[in-house]
């Protein structure tokens, strides 16, 4: 299984960019971080969002936070996966927003991530989400793949190297 059959260019980005405030002198660390959280899970909403498939673009992004609020999905090595079963989903969809310099994200090993993979499915697409969830973790153990990532210059390098992953 490819896993590109489940994006799209327009669910794509190569320079994940947030809109973020400075933060207040005496704001606390741990309410910046979420600020960081909510802004990269509703870019990655967004980039969902412009597959078409699927619904309100908010409530995805509602559902995201809720998701991270659970645990981190910060996996540690660069790498973040956004993962749920929601209604908003009408099929299986995966985004990727990329981020050279890295973005802080709680990852279980402290480290900024550069590499973001959302994954929505359907609530009702139980063994298929738990077979892409699995062949995203076993993609990105594979050494190079988030270097080759890194290195795509636009949407369809980056769903080149998707589609040489199981």
């Amino acid at each position: 299984m490819s896993l590109s059959r489940y994006t799209c260019e327009e669910s794509i980005s190569t320079d994940l960019r947030l809109d973020l405030a400075e933060p207040e002198p005496d704001e606390p660390a741990d309410r910046v971080l979420w600020r960081t959280k909510e802004a990269v899970l509703g870019e990655l909403a967004r980039l969902l969002a412009a597959s078409g498939r699927v619904g309100s673009e908010n409530k995805l992004s509602q559902d995201l936070l809720f998701r991270e609020k659970k645990a981190s999905t910060g996996i540690g090595g660069g790498l973040a996966i956004p993962h749920i079963r929601t209604l908003q989903a009408k099929e299986l969809i995966v985004a990727v927003g990329l981020s050279r310099e890295g973005i802080d994200f709680d990852a279980m090993d402290r480290e900024k991530v550069h590499v973001f993979v959302a994954m929505v499915t359907p609530p009702y697409e139980d063994k298929l989400y738990l077979r892409v969830l699995k062949s995203l973790g076993n993609a990105f153990s594979a050494p190079g793949v988030k270097a080759s990532l890194l290195e795509a210059k636009n949407a369809g390098e980056v769903l080149r190297v998707l589609s040489k992953l199981s």
